[in-house]
């Protein structure tokens, strides 16, 4: 496993997936979070191509400043402990800490998805 630590400061990721329906790269800029050497990023609202082409192929490519990283995708399932660190580390990143109710409320329409980078 890669050490990621030169890159948790980076604002942004760039995760590509293979496009389900033309099989093209499709890249899309987003913010990301690392926890227990896992990649956690996060969605609101209706699954988008990025995310329906992850849930056909998980096998996706991640930029991280100067790191170009491969890894396996996959939502955390609701309730899960990955879903629930995903939110934590995500949230704790990007505004600071807060309390369970607070990442209830706020990742409530948004899917979290975990990638174990290769």
């Amino acid at each position: 496993m890669k050490d990621l630590e030169n890159v948790k400061n980076e604002k942004f990721a760039y995760l590509t997936t293979k496009g389900r329906k033309s099989g093209k790269d499709h890249e899309v800029e987003l913010w990301f979070a690392l926890y227990d050497g896992k990649i956690y990023l996060s969605h609101e609202g209706k699954h988008t191509d990025w995310i329906k082409n992850l849930l056909k192929n998980g096998i996706v490519k991640l930029k991280i400043g100067s790191e170009n990283l491969q890894g396996q995708a996959r939502l955390a399932p609701l309730g899960s402990l990955e879903r629930e660190a995903g939110m934590r580390a995500l949230y704790g990143k990007y505004y600071g800490p807060a309390t369970k109710e607070t990442l209830n409320d706020w990742f409530e329409l948004s899917s979290v998805i975990e990638i174990n980078p290769k």
